[in-house]
């Protein structure tokens, strides 16, 4: 039997069925002979952590809170953890509202990965894909901010947590890991990029045909939990329809996905 040659680091903190849903669509989608799965539970003890708990097939680490630390300390900390944990040649990290929908996923980013030795990461900015009236509108504003002199909104891009893929020995290194005060990978980006090495972007489009990272779909799985980015009937539409795809329903009835 070959190693293992990638770890899947998946921070958690209180998204039951959420986290559910990602562990079962990971685990149908993922050769275990090929990647080891390492959950950090952010102290949620609600029912995300008596589910982890019963996964043979990961290694779950209980993480206890800071207190005052802020939740991108909470998920950058649980990062680092993890990292200590880490035997192969390559370490990928991810949400738990990222959920996995082919079979080829880890195939599609490690040979993008192993492509060129100067390339230490790859994954995405945003995942989630603009609407033709969003990327319109966008056009008009930085139209209009140029016509009357004033600075176009710009972001500087790095690779995020909820979809990244580096070389392990790159991150030990050459950078202070996930956590230093920033938001997780951003200064671990900057730092690797410093050395002359690439992080290489893959487009929403292209990397939606193998996962999708749908952002506040916990607010359709856990109305309760409310939330006013999805407040919108069209935003939980749009979210209801991509969980539509992935037949939700059918993946979270079937307790045999839990098993080894």
């Amino acid at each position: 039997m070959n190693k293992p040659e990638v770890t899947i680091i998946i921070p958690n903190y209180m998204t039951p069925e959420m986290t559910r849903l990602c562990m079962r669509l990971l685990r149908k989608h993922t050769d275990l002979d090929r990647a080891k799965v390492i959950v950090v539970d952010n102290d949620s003890n609600d029912a995300s952590l008596e589910y982890l708990r019963s996964l043979a097939w990961i290694k779950l680490i209980e993480r206890h809170d800071i207190a005052g630390e802020t939740a991108s300390e909470m998920h950058a900390r649980a990062l680092d953890l993890a990292l200590k944990e880490v035997d192969t040649p390559l370490v990928l990290v991810m949400h738990t509202d990222t959920l996995v929908s082919n079979d080829l996923w880890l195939d599609f980013l490690i040979n993008r990965l192993l492509a060129d030795d100067k390339i230490a990461g790859v994954g995405s900015w945003k995942l989630e894909k603009l609407t033709a009236g969003k990327k319109i509108g966008k056009k008009i504003e930085d139209f209009f901010r140029r016509l009357f002199g004033r600075k176009v909104k710009t972001e500087e891009k790095y690779l995020r947590s909820h979809c990244a893929l580096y070389r392990t020995e790159l991150i030990r290194a050459h950078t202070n890991g996930f956590f230093d005060g920033d938001t997780a990978g951003h200064s671990l980006h900057n730092m690797l990029v410093a050395r002359g090495y690439e992080m290489q972007f893959i487009e929403a489009e292209e990397l939606s045909k193998f996962l999708n990272h749908l952002n506040h779909a916990t607010m359709i799985l856990n109305p309760q939990l409310g939330g006013t980015r999805t407040s919108k009937p069209a935003a939980r539409r749009r979210l209801q329809r991509q969980l539509d795809a992935l037949d939700y329903r059918n993946i979270l009835a079937d307790d045999s996905l839990d098993r080894s």
